[in-house]
């Protein structure tokens, strides 16, 4: 789904941003699927060194809202805003190492957009799955 391209251009865009902070990357990919990675770090665990929840469900609402930004192509008189995730963490994390999400359009309409992501290990095990509802909505 993204480009190298648009990797560069998303990972300029998001400099001084939580994205920055939890030190996610955008993936590029040839599927219809929006992938990036996060670390395993000091600013994504939770007290028992694995990963945080927040964290989750933050890298899924990031994934799909950048999936989102790609289906309108960047269209700027529109803006992605985020109204729903939900996520059922199902496994423990590591703790070190990074997780990977990967977001799949479950319903893309003119207005909505629904996703789910699946955010797995370096071992492919899945941690959680989340789903994700954005609005489309026209800049005034």
């Amino acid at each position: 789904m993204l480009s190298q391209k648009e990797c560069d251009f998303l990972h300029s865009r998001m400099q001084g941003t939580m994205i920055e902070a939890l030190q996610m990357r955008f993936i590029p990919t040839e599927d219809e699927f929006a992938v990036a990675e996060m670390p395993i770090c000091a600013a994504t665990r939770q007290y028992l060194g694995i990963l945080h929840g927040g964290a989750s469900l933050t890298l899924a609402e990031t994934i799909a809202g950048v999936g989102s930004l790609h289906l309108i192509n960047y269209d700027e008189s529109f803006a992605v805003c985020g109204t729903e995730v939900n996520g059922s963490h199902v496994a423990m994390s590591a703790t070190e190492g990074k997780v990977y999400g990967k977001a799949r359009l479950i319903h893309g309409g003119k207005s909505t957009h629904v996703w789910n992501v699946d955010i797995v290990g370096e071992d492919g095990e899945i941690i959680s799955t989340e789903r994700v509802t954005n609005r489309i909505i026209k800049r005034k």
